[in-house]
């Protein structure tokens, strides 16, 4: 599995694992839910238990990192959230009010600061009194973070 990915993923996941499994191994739906939810995925409880009962209850870190590959492939973040604006886009322009936006990103889920929606504003050259492609923001929303190593 390691083929999959970069070995500086490889030890944040290792990193992960070890904290939650102490056991050196995954045995409950709860530390294979804390640790995929850790590492930003979004798994369901039912793709976490067929996840569990296809290693026969107990995840080694080997086996952890094919269920990280399986899910990562499946899981389509920046198309699951462009669908989300599309469903609630009535008028279907694309678009959203930056404010309406604004609210969005400060009172759903976490819920961001106002100077974390300043920052990723900045970052996306969102104005506030404007309109956003929601379709351009969640590109630039869900791009990784540049890696100055």
């Amino acid at each position: 599995m390691a083929r999959y990915f970069k070995e500086q993923d490889i030890d944040e996941f290792r990193e992960c694992f070890y904290l939650f499994a102490r056991s050196g191994q995954i045995t409950s739906l709860d530390e294979l839910t804390v640790v995929m939810r850790s590492l930003g995925m979004s798994p369901t409880i039912q793709e976490l238990t067929g996840y569990l009962k296809g290693k026969g209850g107990k995840m080694s870190f080997a086996d952890f990192l094919e269920v990280m590959h399986i899910h990562s492939r499946a899981e389509n973040l920046p198309h699951e959230v462009v669908n989300a604006f599309k469903a609630a886009d009535n008028d279907k322009r694309g678009t959203i009010p930056a404010k309406q936006l604004r609210t969005l990103l400060q009172n759903w889920g976490e819920g961001l600061s106002s100077r974390e929606v300043d920052n990723i504003f900045r970052e996306a050259n969102v104005s506030n009194n404007g309109s956003v492609r929601y379709e351009d923001f969640v590109k630039i929303a869900c791009a990784p973070v540049p890696d100055y190593y």
